[in-house]
This record gives structure tokens, C-alpha cells and sequence, in this order.
């Protein structure tokens, strides 16, 4: 068949008209393009494959998030022509994605991610039913990815995910930590209210919380004495005077609060979330730290940015090198003003925030 096409391509030479008509169809022939969209849900993902002419090479159709389901999307990107190009394209959502994207890439499948609402944007602009099913947005993808340039993610990335990952776990356990000191603080409202002021109105302090953790109700904090302070003493490293130990002993003798069983026993349980917690915490900001360091960055050289943060940084940017600027950066991270011109009115709005919440909270 291709040589038949050559034979009529140097026939053809002097009429140019019909050069350029049998070129054409010849480089449409062998040179044709794959476009597959997968949209992705909890328990089932659907697929929907066109070529670059917009023909149909498969409807959509439905697999579930198992070894089964993945083995029919399997057969059908194995059933299409691999001399010809093949890019895919879904929705980043986040770990509901996870195990397709490694499936694919053990697989030897590039693909490409979007946000859900360029393809959302992409939708209302193509037209005007509000007709959404997964189906449908499968085919929208598959769309979506014929008017961009295909930037597959590379195998790095998945290192970047797995970092990622890390540091935003790191994020949700800090603020738990953070909720549960606040309750910490309101039990000790009730039974013990002069105690934060002791401190500076702080209970983060090595020595703040030995004293509730040893001893844990007024009555016991009323009863401590020189033993007390040189227990504590010889296992911390840095503590308070002994005359500051006397006076939250004294507090605790004529303290207003009410020292009922039930939050004291409140108190101890809160206490020990609160160490388990900052204790996980630790053990992770280490293992994100030594997970950074593989990679080649040097967020962490700017002055003012520690590795952590600097660690968050690099795995929300997905490694940087995706952006050509910083006005790029900003507009990844939600820190763009939005503007609206419209004749003589030209204003700037506020901050957009549709990026990631992760990146602008570091």
C-alpha cells in the first residue's frame, strides 16, 4: 500500500495540487495519533479512544479499580496500532488515580494530567447541555488532549508524588497537633486556669508538659516539692528555675479551678494523643528530609526556606522544571490577582487561590 501511495506521489510531481492532496493523505495514513481519555473514579474508570481526525476507535466503556478492570483497558491500548503515537490523558485526582497512573507506567503508557477544571472550562465552552456522566467526561478528555501540547509526566514524578505525599501528611498531623493542644488548653481552663499564664501562655515547652504529664491534676501539682523539681531536672535538659517551680506549686494551692476526675482523666487522654503525635511528627519531618535529599533541588539554599519547607515546596511544584517563570510559579500556587477589563473598566481583583493550598500555606 505505502509503496503504491509513493509511486502516485512521484507521478503526480508536476501537478502540485494533486502532489499536496496524495502527500497529505499519505503522511495521514502512516503518521496518525491515538488520543485516550480516562476518567477516573473511586471504584470504576472509563476510557474513550479517538484518533486525530476525531474517529472513533472506541467508545467509551467502563473498568473497575481491580486487576480485572485494568487488564481491559490494558487490551484495548494493546489492540490499537503502537507505530502509531499514543497519548493519554485524565484528571489529576489525587490518590484515586494513584494505582491506574503506576499501572500504566509499568506498562510502558505515557500520560498526561489535568486540572479538572481546564476540562470543566473546556466543556462549557464546547457546549451548552449540562449533560455531565463519566462517560461523557472520558470523551471530553480525550478531547481536551488533541488542543494541547502532550507533556507526559516522567517517571520522576512518581518520586515527587511519593514526597509529596509525605509532606502534606506532615501538614494534617501538625494541625491535628494543633487542635488537640487547643483542647488541652480548654480542659486546663476548667480545673487549672493559672497554669498557661505560668508559661507565657504557651504548653509547648519540654518543662510545661512533663509537669501535666507526671502530674496531672492541681491537687497533685500542689504537692510537688524539692524532689519533684530535681526529678525533672536531671531529665530535661533545659527547665525552669526553682523559684518559678514554686510559684506554679503555689498557684496550684489556690487556684479557682475545678478539679473533677472526669476532666483530669480528659487531660491525661489528650496529653497522650498530643505526645504521640509530636513524636509521628518528628519521626516523619526526618524521613521527608531524608527523602528530599535525593533529589537534585536547591530550594532548601534560599536563605529564610529550611529543608522541610523547602521539601514541601519542590513536591507540590512537582519538581520545578515545569515552569518557565516565576509568573508561572505564582499562577501554579493560586497567587495571581485576577483582572477584569472590559471597555473603559479595567480592574484587579483578588487572589484567585486555584492552586494548590499546600504550596501557599508553606
Amino acid at each position: 500500500m505505502y509503496e503504491s501511495l509513493m509511486n502516485c506521489v512521484i507521478t503526480q510531481r508536476r501537478n502540485s495540487w494533486a502532489y499536496q492532496a496524495v502527500l497529505n493523505h499519505f503522511k495521514e495514513v502512516i503518521f496518525m495519533t491515538y488520543f485516550v481519555g480516562i476518567d477516573i473514579a473511586k471504584f470504576k474508570h472509563d476510557c474513550f479512544i479517538q484518533d486525530h481526525n476525531g474517529v472513533v476507535i472506541r467508545h467509551s466503556f467502563s473498568f473497575r479499580n481491580n486487576q480485572d478492570g485494568f487488564n481491559i483497558l490494558l487490551d484495548a491500548l494493546n489492540g490499537l496500532d503502537h507505530s502509531q503515537e499514543i497519548k493519554i490523558g485524565l484528571e489529576a485526582t489525587g490518590h484515586y488515580g494513584s494505582n491506574i497512573k503506576q499501572f500504566l507506567n509499568s506498562n510502558d503508557y505515557s500520560f498526561m494530567e489535568f486540572n479538572p477544571l481546564l476540562i470543566k472550562r473546556f466543556s462549557q465552552a464546547t457546549t451548552l447541555r449540562k449533560t455531565k456522566t463519566d462517560k461523557i467526561d472520558a470523551a471530553l478528555i480525550s478531547s481536551f488532549l488533541m488542543t494541547v501540547d502532550y507533556k507526559p509526566i516522567t517517571h520522576t514524578s512518581y518520586h515527587t508524588s511519593a514526597l509529596k505525599s509525605l509532606t502534606r501528611l506532615r501538614e494534617s498531623l501538625v494541625k491535628e497537633r494543633s487542635q488537640t493542644l487547643i483542647r488541652i488548653t480548654n480542659v486546663l481552663d476548667i480545673i487549672f486556669p493559672e497554669f498557661k499564664p505560668l508559661f507565657d501562655n504557651s504548653l509547648k515547652s519540654s518543662t510545661c508538659m512533663y509537669i501535666l504529664e507526671n502530674y496531672s491534676s492541681p491537687d497533685r501539682i500542689s504537692r510537688m516539692n524539692v524532689e519533684s523539681y530535681n526529678k525533672m531536672k536531671s531529665k530535661l535538659r533545659k527547665t525552669i528555675s526553682y523559684d518559678k517551680f514554686l510559684k506554679i506549686r503555689d498557684a496550684a494551692k489556690s487556684t479557682v479551678g475545678t478539679a473533677d476526675e472526669i476532666y483530669v482523666y480528659e487531660l491525661q487522654i489528650l496529653l497522650g494523643i498530643y505526645k504521640e503525635l509530636d513524636s509521628r511528627i518528628s519521626d516523619l519531618e526526618n524521613k521527608i528530609i531524608q527523602y528530599y535529599r535525593q533529589f537534585n533541588s536547591h530550594i532548601h539554599t534560599i536563605k529564610g526556606v529550611s529543608e522541610l519547607s523547602a521539601a514541601a515546596i519542590y513536591a507540590e511544584l512537582n519538581g520545578v522544571t515545569g515552569f518557565r517563570n516565576p509568573d508561572q510559579i505564582l499562577a501554579f500556587a493560586g497567587l495571581d490577582c485576577s483582572r477584569i477589563q472590559s471597555g473603559e473598566s479595567d480592574k484587579n481583583g483578588r487572589m484567585v487561590k486555584h492552586g494548590s493550598s499546600a504550596l501557599r500555606c508553606v
